[in-house]
């Protein structure tokens, strides 16, 4: 039989701050799960199971005694694989997240969020309020209806660029707009919401451009940008792409302030099915410019509708147009 779940965990959330802790921030990037995994490899490769738990699992549960051969980070996708050939795969998405913890520490979420608890020899391995828990079988793959199709790991230095560039090329609507492409693991894994916004403004891509209306230079370099993002932030925990902006990055977070470039003022709007919100300069980001498409939702998805908002950007000196404004 399998070891129960340590008291500690049992425990609730802890108060000891010097757990030693691994996590998976809200905003999730294939650089922080590439960390994550990383952490886990470490803690959990060559270590028999001794307990496993999961509420929500989807699929056969592992054998405890079983060892655990690999740690695999697929953008926001992150398996574990024991000796048996079973794959345990989590998908992130906004909400998921990876704890490490040592033996006896107590953890800092409470029980009712563990989605899976994996337990060795000195560590614990502790994943909470991840959508997606399943296990499947590694000679299976290709029979998985999410796996068989990911695109390369824009994290990996020998990711396979042309094939990402390729699939943009072979995308099933090429109306749709490349902002929403970019977060299409199927096309590349890696790119979340922060480096989305990052890599078209570093292209001078405007985010609703559809797919098929950008050049094969536009597609080489949108991937290329975001593999190289990537890559620079897999040992960061604050990501930076623009070095001379402060918080590092050109684009993202800063609604209404100016364009590092042009001096332009950066807009947000809500994009796509999941209404993830997408940063870019109206002044420099207009090669193949679209407007956004009307949202069922109408004004709501534009941000800061408020009057006070209307009157602080009419009021920026630098302001040039805004529908904001007026």
């Amino acid at each position: 039989m399998d070891e129960k779940l340590p008291a500690t965990a049992r425990d609730g959330v802890s108060r000891d701050r010097t757990s030693s802790l691994i996590t998976v921030s809200v905003v999730v990037d294939g650089d922080t799960i590439h960390r994550a995994a990383a952490a886990l490899r470490t803690a959990l490769v060559g270590r028999p199971l001794t307990c496993f738990e999961s509420p929500v699992l989807e699929g056969p549960r592992p054998a405890i005694g079983r060892i655990v051969e690999r740690v695999e980070s697929h953008g926001k996708h992150l398996e574990i694989m024991w000796d048996d050939g079973l794959v345990l795969h989590t998908h992130m998405r906004m909400s998921g997240s990876w704890h490490l913890y040592r033996a006896g520490e107590q953890w800092r979420k409470p029980m009712h969020q563990m989605r899976v608890a994996i337990v060795v020899p000195e560590w614990s391995a502790v994943c909470f309020n991840a959508p997606v828990v399943e296990t499947y079988r590694e000679f299976d793959r290709h029979r998985h209806p999410g796996f068989g199709r990911l695109g390369p790991d824009l994290c990996k230095p020998d990711a396979d660029l042309d094939e990402c560039v390729q699939r943009m090329v072979d995308y099933h609507d090429g109306s749709t707009p490349v902002g929403e492409v970019l977060l299409d693991q199927r096309v590349a894994c890696g790119v979340g919401n922060v480096f989305r916004s990052e890599v078209l403004w570093a292209c001078e891509l405007h985010p609703f451009t559809a797919v098929d209306a950008l050049t094969d230079l536009d597609r080489a370099q949108v991937v290329r940008a975001a593999a190289r993002m990537l890559r620079s932030n897999l040992e960061s925990f604050h990501r930076v792409t623009a070095p001379a902006v402060p918080g590092g990055l050109a684009v993202y977070g800063r609604n209404g302030q100016r364009c590092p470039r042009c001096g332009d003022t950066i807009e947000v709007r809500r994009m796509g099915e999941h209404s993830r919100l997408v940063y870019w300069c109206p002044g420099c980001q207009q090669r193949r410019d679209a407007e956004p498409a009307a949202s069922p939702d109408g004004p709501s998805t534009v941000m800061d509708p408020h009057p006070a908002a209307a009157k602080y950007l009419a009021d920026l000196p630098w302001r040039r147009h805004d529908p904001l404004a007026g």
